[in-house]
């Protein structure tokens, strides 16, 4: 039996784009393609959903996840922490299985355009690195050191961050990244006492940017349709 947990946080209450985690993507429910994904890893024993939405829930139940409870209203609000979230999820899965799970993997509904293989590879990853946790980035397009600013309280325009000497290239400042939101990944002790996404043993995951869109609006909800249907046809 599998020690690795997989959950999928997925509320009802989406504003950016109504119904959003269930709105129909190029055929299909846009959670379908992150449950699809996280089966075909063939990584997890379970696949459960964390949703306060029956909506949700039966529709995610469809695609083959497992729904055994509704999340609870206060971990349901636009101002709960995720991380709040997946630790419910996770003490909940490990109650109504009757195990404990040394690794836990959260894979966001709102990105439907990675593959199977970043899964697989950022989990193997995680474990030969010997990390913590691990979240997953791509390549950022602005550099803090080059073209990111910040505007200070009376109104001072300044790169967000500083070196010694100037940078002329953006290839010449350091490597930065712009996190995802597509892969979370965490020992079981890290999840439960780590109080914050980053620390000494997080591990980085680095995806390209076509597979690292997160859908947080209409445009992005469109511009994936779009990338997806392109990839069909190829």
């Amino acid at each position: 039996m599998s020690d690795v947990l997989c959950t999928i946080c997925a509320r009802g209450g989406s504003k950016g784009v109504k119904n959003k985690n269930i709105k129909l993507i190029n055929g299909k429910p846009l959670i379908a393609y992150t449950i699809e994904q996280a089966l075909q890893s063939q990584l997890f024993d379970h696949v459960v959903v964390s949703t306060d939405s029956d909506d949700i829930a039966n529709v995610a139940v469809q695609y083959g996840a497992e729904v055994f409870f509704r999340r609870a209203s206060e971990l349901s609000s636009d101002t709960a922490g995720k991380l709040d979230v997946i630790r419910d999820a996770l003490l909940k899965s490990e109650l109504h299985y009757g195990k404990t799970y040394a690794y836990h993997v959260d894979l966001d509904a709102t990105s439907p355009l990675r593959d199977v293989a970043d899964i697989v590879e950022s989990f193997n990853q995680f474990k030969a690195n010997n990390n913590s946790n691990l979240i997953t980035a791509m390549p950022s397009r602005r550099s803090p050191y080059f073209n990111l600013v910040e505007v200070d309280a009376n109104g001072q325009v300044a790169l967000s961050k500083k070196l010694e000497g100037t940078v002329v290239r953006r290839q010449d400042a350091p490597k930065s990244y712009d996190m995802n939101a597509s892969i979370y990944i965490w020992t079981r002790d890290a999840l439960l006492n780590q109080p914050s996404l980053f620390a000494e043993k997080t591990g980085l995951f680095v995806m390209p940017e076509e597979r690292s869109i997160d859908i947080d609006s209409e445009v992005d909800f469109e511009f994936v349709e779009f990338l997806m249907r392109k990839k069909d046809v190829k």
